[in-house]
């Protein structure tokens, strides 16, 4: 218990079998009034079942339309400390990889300009710094760039660019997710500090379909690695597998989500045809099952997850695409999309609601992509069908 609020309500949430995050807060009341205020305004808040924060405007470093989202308490006279409580982005590390030193410089200056409470890390991705006063906001920044640290993204922008662990530590990825996103993130610069689109834009790496930064589920631009040919077979190691104990017919054959393989007790065989290349059985046969050797990513588009109503997953785009540096196709790809949602959306319209609005045939014509067959999201539910003129056009 912090000394200054009694918390019996968020004391019943330290009693369960897992880490709480009211313990954490705890911990920081002890040398930061900000979140000894923060402690007692939330506690209120479960006692009222009313939340107590409000947006007053905008607020932000100089030069950076960015990065920082204005917070303030509807109770400052009662809870001082978190009459401004705003939280700041830091642009994370490719695949959330960080040295104990680099944390800790995180930590220090967070430590003395703000609550010294963090949320590692944002949905987006970014390293979230959760409450400082607005007088503080340029000696923050002025602290973080000078020690090679850059705000991320908020608001109608670019947001953060994310990627799983990619070839860091996964023998799996079928491109250099890594490598990805920090030349994404370079090249966007512009777009992600200066918030000028209809809303956010987030794009997410996963260097397979294990997709593990989920961004077929959040990401407005997804790119998930794949590859083309046949899965490689070690029928040795599959043997091995078998010996060990592992019931491939259960647990591989039987799950296989498009019935392409078959055991026989002594040889794996897969219909590559029709295999949707889902992972699931390289992720259970690491040693005996590897991708094909021609690697890159399918292009998707349009998730977004929503707190209550209109959450959509990715469709595919781009069937197949080569993912290597410089990424010029790719990127010239994204600008292509970018504009033409830019050009047609309605303010806090997102890409895919747009292309649901408007259809996936002009979005097409605008990003030069042809129609596929694996760009159908959903039998067709519409009853007119409109044709136009050039499509009688030899």
């Amino acid at each position: 218990m912090s000394g200054k609020y009694k918390t019996p309500m968020l004391d019943e949430l330290e009693k369960g079998p897992w880490p709480s995050f009211v313990t954490e807060i705890k911990k920081a009341a002890k040398k930061s009034p900000m979140a000894d205020d923060e402690l007692g305004q939330l506690e209120k808040s479960y006692v009222t079942k009313r939340g107590y924060w409000k947006h007053g405007g905008i607020v932000g470093v100089l030069g950076y339309g960015g990065g920082v989202i204005g917070r303030y308490s509807s109770l400052p006279e009662e809870f001082p400390g978190v009459a401004h409580f705003h939280t700041i982005r830091i642009n994370q590390t490719s695949g959330f990889f960080y040295t104990a030193k680099a944390l800790r410089e995180i930590c220090d200056i967070w430590d003395k300009y703000g609550s010294g409470l963090t949320n590692l890390h944002g949905s987006t991705g970014d390293l979230i710094l959760l409450g400082t006063k607005t007088q503080n906001l340029e000696a923050i920044f002025a602290e973080y760039s000078s020690r090679g640290w850059d705000l991320g993204g908020s608001g109608s922008a670019m947001r953060t660019p994310s990627c799983c662990i990619g070839p860091g530590r996964c023998e799996w990825s079928n491109y250099d997710t890594l490598d990805l996103t920090y030349n994404l993130t370079q090249e966007f610069q512009d777009e992600l500090h200066r918030p000028a689109y209809p809303y956010k834009f987030k794009i997410k790496a996963s260097g397979c379909a294990c997709d593990c930064v989920a961004s077929i589920a959040r990401a407005d631009l997804s790119i998930i690695g794949t590859w083309k040919g046949d899965i490689q077979i070690d029928q040795t190691e599959v043997k091995k597998y078998a010996d060990s104990g592992k019931n491939i017919q259960a647990e591989i054959i039987d799950m296989c989500p498009t019935n392409c393989m078959a055991y026989d007790g002594k040889t794996l065989r897969i219909d590559n045809a029709e295999c949707n290349r889902c992972m699931h059985c390289i992720a259970k046969m690491t040693k005996a099952l590897r991708p094909g050797k021609e690697r890159g990513a399918t292009i998707l588009v349009g998730s977004k997850a929503p707190i209550v109503v209109g959450s959509l997953l990715s469709w595919v785009i781009v069937p197949f695409i080569k993912v290597e540096p410089p990424y010029t196709e790719l990127k010239n790809l994204i600008r292509k999309m970018i504009e033409w949602w830019d050009d047609n959306a309605k303010p806090r319209e997102r890409i895919g609601e747009l292309i649901e609005t408007k259809g996936m045939r002009p979005f097409l014509e605008a990003i030069g992509v042809p129609p596929q067959p694996q760009q159908v999201k959903e039998p067709r539910k519409d009853p007119f069908f409109f044709w136009s003129e050039s499509d009688f056009k030899k």
